[in-house]
């Protein structure tokens, strides 16, 4: 009795050990996804659209969607911000809040939140759904649905 009761233990105690390190590694990469769009929230705030784009899949691959707008691919994509944006008065300074980051995996991760632009003359705002796939070179938006 005492031999299973000490199995039984030691198997709660490294299946509790792999959780704890596995929410560990959650926590590790939310923080890397933040700070992704920390440095977004800073290049866009300083004029900067292609250090924005930094934080995106530099890919043909790349799905931006925004209304009734579907933009594929990361170049388009940025010809579609500097053709939007094209003076530091449209850009406004921009605020991202509520986010809820979404570990899926090693690999994957969902992020919903808020924009929200603070403009001389107005202040439009809405909604995002991001998805973040980690490669070599870290963290990147591979698909990103803005309303």
């Amino acid at each position: 009795m005492k031999n299973i009761f000490l199995s039984f233990l030691l198997v709660f105690v490294f299946a509790a050990a792999g959780f704890a390190q596995t929410e560990k590694q959650k926590m590790k990469y939310e923080d890397e996804i933040r700070e992704v769009m920390n440095l977004q929230t800073a290049a866009w705030n300083r004029g900067d659209i292609d250090g924005f784009m930094q934080g995106y899949w530099n890919s043909p691959q790349l799905v931006f969607v925004s209304g009734a707008n579907v933009t594929r691919g990361w170049q388009p994509t940025t010809e579609r911000y500097k053709k939007s944006y094209d003076s530091r008065a449209k850009m406004g300074v921009l605020t991202f809040s509520d986010l809820e980051v979404e570990v899926l995996s090693k690999y994957a991760a969902v992020v919903l939140g808020n924009w929200s632009l603070a403009r001389e003359k107005d202040s439009p705002h809405g909604k995002f759904t991001l998805i973040f796939r980690k490669f070599k070179d870290g963290w990147k938006i591979i698909h990103d649905h803005t309303s």
